[in-house]
């Protein structure tokens, strides 16, 4: 009897510390996880700002990413009024999430980087390509009309084709100083098949992925616009 009472005793107490053992590898796994997602998030964000980093986005460490956030990056949470909410940083916004909400109802995450001379206002857009979703950092002078650089990524889209957005870098790099008012009006920037025409306002399509190409050129007159009652508070 006593023996039976001990086996039984042992077989429950390796199965609690078995259980303990997976508890803590699974919060500790996710806790890898979550931060893994959270650097790799402001790697996206650095790369609208490449050309202002003293080297390439994706030859800083880990911990260098996180000390860029936290030396050189404020972090404000927009409505869609423009005014800014207290108590929650740009990245809490889970941009997928407020793509479901109604538009009045969205929240809006505004990178600022403090550079050698200036601020630089770093905005999410978040829209739908071919065959998923579509996203991308833009990074604005303080003027609040020139694009300093812009960083694109997708869910699904076709490699060589609509991928092209992300994986070929020279498409990004045409966004580099076009503007986003034409004589005081807002007209985004224009993703052009065929070639662009105005070179203050366009960028040139992605040949063969034009459905993927007409959501980038949507997503940004949308998702740009969205910030404007904050540029116009912010320019006075």
């Amino acid at each position: 009897m006593e023996k039976t009472s001990y086996i039984v005793m042992f077989t429950l107490g390796m199965t609690i510390l078995v259980a303990l053992m997976l508890s803590g590898l699974f919060y500790s796994t996710k806790d890898q996880a979550a931060l893994n997602e959270a650097v790799f998030n402001k790697r996206a964000i650095l790369s609208a700002i490449s050309d202002q980093l003293d080297k390439p986005v994706s030859d800083f460490t880990d911990e260098e990413v996180i000390a860029i956030f936290d030396k050189r990056m404020e972090q404000k949470v927009l409505d869609m009024e423009g005014d800014e909410l207290e108590g929650v940083l740009a990245d809490d916004v889970d941009m997928k999430k407020e793509k479901k909400k109604p538009e009045a109802e969205r929240i809006l995450p505004l990178y600022i980087f403090n550079g050698d001379n200036e601020k630089i206002y770093i905005i999410s857009v978040r829209g739908n390509g071919l065959w998923d979703e579509i996203w991308g950092n833009i990074a604005l002078k303080d003027d609040f009309n020139t694009v300093i650089g812009a960083a694109f990524d997708h869910q699904g889209e076709t490699p060589g084709l609509g991928a092209e957005i992300k994986d070929n870098p020279s498409f990004a790099k045409q966004f580099k100083g076009k503007k986003i008012y034409r004589n005081g009006d807002y007209v985004s920037v224009n993703v052009r098949k065929g070639g662009a025409r105005d070179m203050v306002h366009d960028v040139d399509g992605i040949s063969g992925a034009t459905v993927t190409a007409d959501g980038v050129d949507e997503m940004l007159y949308r998702g740009i616009k969205y910030y404007e009652p904050y540029f116009s508070r912010a320019k006075g």
